[in-house]
């Protein structure tokens, strides 16, 4: 594919480089036909360079065709390359991660990068290089004093002018890129929290925010503009100059009309593909900051390590030991989960109970291997997680997130991403399980749904999420607050559909509510990272402490 691609590129720089010749051959060959017929020779004389005008004029238009499609073709294609790696190196997870809406401008903008690159530097120049010294050659024929003094401009206008520019453009270009993901981070807060900040009244402060980020880029394009009309002023200065000294030399070198028209048109048609570099200079300064935040996406560490030799996967039924699990979100900091050991043996459930913040979706996160453990071990029918593939593990235990994600595609296509294959049966089974039928049935099954769920309330979110994670049916279940968003009365039919469900299946449940878990085979009590109670619900409910002050606090609630 490489060399495919290599091969493309050199076919694009000849092509490129030939309808510039072409170009400067028609106006070499038509400089002399026309001063030449000023003199009235045969016409037989003339022959000759009007067949090369005609041949010239009709290959600069298909050259130059042959190039843009070869080298788009190729910009293109490494376009799409560079962003399929940048999806490679986001799967998993990374840290540190970078915001949604400055991740989407490094995906679109600073991707477009690799195209300008190719299309906008990379070829032009080659192309430029070709036609330069073609012209400094037919000079050398003519008059070689000519030819030096057009080989000046040209390093001049081609070299110097470009390596100024870029210079220049690199003092605000790395700015460029991040003032753009600013304000398209605060754009996005204003089409997806429209409502909450209307709400709250910050509606106002956020357009302020918006308009301000808006300014600071205008002012950075604004540069951007100066830079590129100060290239272009300049490059085109240079162009008159060098075929005014190119024309005087000429004519004090006595090489006559036709040597000198023949001169002054190459020489000024030599700048033609020249003068573009002046402006790509000045843009190459910022896509080399756009290609240096993509390297900064591709090369943050991922959250785990992979084995280099991947263990093969156990096959079901699966025994999950947690043995001194620890976690910690940062070096130095406070462990998230320290010392946590349990056990999930086939169709045995386990409820995971606590505070916000006591470690729980952490547990869940390391299962799946989505955090690297400090110490500890997870061990899935004795074979450590650790020597396992990523995907294997979370294919044997995953289930319902935090966060979950639809698309903005229909029920049952955002239902499919769980179960490819699943027909409509399954499809309903598991709406119905999430007890989403009623809505479903409402809405119906080819109903589009928003981006991020923006056209469904929190409650039918989690429980599509839910349909999802029964849908996907893993061996081992992983359901992380299923009932969060839900009324008390919905909350309870729901955990007790989940738990009818569940029955003899392994799972793993994170929850803040108490009822129907003394249908469980056991429960976790966890603070601030540490188990502080575990056993079934009546044991937990005779015995003072946590576990029992949440639980009468939940009746007296319900009473």
């Amino acid at each position: 594919m490489k060399g495919q691609m290599r091969a493309r590129l050199v076919y694009a720089v000849l092509a490129g480089a030939a309808a510039d010749l072409a170009g400067l051959g028609l106006i070499a060959a038509a400089a002399w036909l026309i001063t030449r017929a000023a003199e009235q020779p045969p016409l037989a004389a003339l022959s000759v360079a009007i067949v090369a005008t005609r041949a010239f004029a009709t290959g600069r238009g298909v050259f130059r065709y042959a190039e843009r499609l070869t080298g788009h073709d190729v910009a293109l294609r490494a376009q799409a390359g560079t962003r399929e790696r940048l999806y490679e190196s986001l799967i998993p997870p990374q840290r540190p991660r970078v915001g949604g809406a400055d991740l989407l401008s490094r995906m679109v903008d600073d991707t477009d990068a690799v195209q300008d690159l190719l299309v906008r530097c990379l070829l032009p120049a080659a192309a430029a290089a070709i036609a330069g010294l073609t012209a400094v050659v037919i000079g050398l024929t003519i008059l070689p004093v000519t030819a030096l003094v057009l080989l000046a401009g040209l390093l001049l206008a081609g070299a110097l002018l470009p390596a100024a520019t870029a210079a220049a453009a690199r003092r605000w270009s790395a700015r460029m890129a991040p003032a753009r993901a600013e304000l398209a981070g605060r754009v996005a807060d204003l089409v997806h929290g429209a409502a909450d900040l209307s709400a709250y009244g910050a509606g106002d402060r956020a357009l302020r925010d918006a308009g301000e980020a808006g300014d600071a880029l205008g002012r950075l394009e604004r540069r951007q503009a100066r830079v590129h009309a100060t290239a272009l002023a300049g490059g085109t200065l240079v162009q008159v100059l060098t075929v005014v000294a190119i024309v005087l030399f000429a004519q004090a070198g006595g090489v006559g009309t036709v040597g000198t028209a023949v001169l002054a048109l190459t020489a000024l048609v030599a700048f033609e593909p020249v003068l573009p570099l002046a402006a790509a200079g000045e843009r190459y300064a910022g896509i080399a900051a756009a290609l240096r935040r993509l390297r900064e996406v591709r090369s943050a560490s991922p959250a785990v390590t992979e084995p280099a030799t991947p263990a093969a996967p156990p096959s079901p039924p699966l025994t999950v030991e947690v043995e001194d699990l620890v976690v910690r979100h940062a070096p130095g900091g406070r462990p998230a989960v320290d010392g946590v050991s349990l056990t999930l043996a086939p169709g045995r459930r386990v409820a995971l109970v606590g505070p916000s913040g006591a470690g729980k979706s952490t547990i869940l996160a390391a299962l799946m291997r989505l955090v690297e453990p400090e110490s500890g071990n997870i061990r899935i029918n004795g074979v450590d997680i650790a020597d396992l593939d990523s995907d294997d593990v979370r294919a044997m235990m995953t289930g319902l997130t935090q966060d979950p994600y639809l698309f903005r595609t229909s029920l049952r296509d955002n239902l499919r991403l769980a179960g490819p294959e699943a027909d409509d049966e399954r499809l309903a089974r598991a709406v119905r399980d999430a007890r989403l039928e009623h809505w479903v049935e409402r809405t119906g099954w080819d109903a589009e749904l928003g981006e991020d769920g923006s056209t469904v309330s929190g409650g039918q979110l989690q429980r599509l999420a839910l349909a999802r994670a029964l849908l996907y049916d893993p061996p081992v279940l992983l359901l992380d607050e299923p009932a969060e968003a839900l009324d008390e009365e919905t909350a309870d039919e729901l955990m007790a559909d989940l738990l009818d469900v569940t029955h003899d299946r392994t799972t793993l449940l994170v929850t803040h509510r108490l009822k129907g878990l003394e249908r469980v085979d056991e429960i976790v009590v966890l603070e601030d990272g540490r188990v502080i109670q575990r056993g079934a619900h009546d044991d937990l409910v005779s015995r003072p402490g946590y576990y029992r002050d949440l639980w009468e606090s939940e009746v007296l609630t319900r009473r």
